[in-house]
């Protein structure tokens, strides 16, 4: 199954890099969309899923990035040289308030992140360099989709490859002895707090850079969009689906989510049906198959697997 993972995803890859020499703009701009979403699982994933700690105020940081993008190159910054800042005041910003919130377990942290994405998006909306509620506007001449696309399509490869990484790595199994048993993990050494801290920081500053290309992309941005709770539900919900804690689930889980998203959007009545969409995702997904589409696809393997022998028998006889 591994090996069928890894060549659908090397396809997958080859086909998104190359999707500009063969395929019209609106599709682009799904394939666009897709990339986002894949890069935004895949991150959040690397604390959520292989260290278990479930946040809901992702989208901080991906305004964070935006913010960082827009207001530097207002000031003649070119887009693409802001992003490694981005990416540097999210990871630090990720610090700050893990060190208080990671102190907490289990529901009790997922609502302090949810009070720290509101209280984000509260403070932009109030202070008068961002714009306030009104938002601010990319300058003039700044937009490139080409130069856009491919860095987030080649982002979204490397977010994936990252998880691999991460999950191979000592890193990675301190990671999911925190998810298992933080108590027993600490009792053998592991170091939870710098552990969580370093997977929060490491998915902060990947969803800024995602943050900053979608500023460029969309030449726009306000605290509702880039701050929205919504938005870090969906962060959250799309690897919930596909899988939490592989590398495979977010990314099948946001092929699900950017899907229905285009389907949606495409028809009016349903444009603001997402969320009772996705709560219903959830719901099955809990109910059946916890291990999301990747949890299913190993089921429904392992049953192949067990037929095959069951019809060879009569034949031995």
């Amino acid at each position: 199954m591994k090996r069928l993972f890894a060549t659908s995803g090397l396809a997958a890859a080859a086909l998104l890099l190359a999707a500009p020499l063969f395929l019209e703009r609106g599709t682009l701009n799904d394939l666009w969309s897709l990339a986002l979403g894949v890069i935004l699982a895949s991150a959040w994933n690397l604390l959520g899923g292989f260290a278990g700690q479930v946040s809901l105020g992702y989208s901080a940081f991906l305004g964070i990035g935006a913010y960082t993008t827009v207001l530097l190159s207002l000031r003649g910054v070119n887009p693409f040289l802001t992003l490694p800042l981005g990416a540097l005041i999210a990871a630090l910003f990720s610090v700050a308030i893990g060190l208080p919130a990671f102190r907490l377990r289990g529901p009790y942290f997922t609502i302090a992140t949810i009070g720290v994405g509101e209280a984000v998006r509260v403070s932009a909306a109030s202070v008068a360099f961002t714009g306030g509620s009104s938002g601010l506007r990319m300058p003039s001449g700044s937009f490139d989709f080409a130069a856009n696309y491919y860095a987030m399509a080649s982002l979204a490869i490397l977010t994936v490859l990252l998880a691999v990484a991460v999950r191979g790595s000592a890193f990675g199994t301190a990671l999911a002895a925190i998810r298992q048993d933080i108590d027993a993990a600490e009792a053998l050494g592991v170091n939870s707090t710098r552990y969580k801290l370093l997977a929060h920081a490491l998915s902060a500053a990947v969803v800024a850079l995602a943050g900053s290309l979608y500023a460029v992309n969309f030449q726009y941005i306000a605290p509702g969009s880039v701050f929205d709770f919504r938005l870090s539900l969906a962060i959250v919900l799309a690897p919930i689906v596909g899988g939490v804690g592989t590398v495979a689930g977010p990314v099948l889980g946001a092929l699900v989510f950017s899907t229905l998203q285009i389907k949606l959007l495409a028809i009016p009545a349903l444009r603001d049906a997402n969320l009772l969409l996705y709560g219903g995702l959830l719901i099955l997904v809990m109910l059946y198959e916890p291990g999301g589409l990747v949890g299913l696809a190993r089921r429904l393997l392992a049953l192949r697997r067990s037929a095959g022998p069951a019809r060879e028998a009569p034949s031995a006889g």
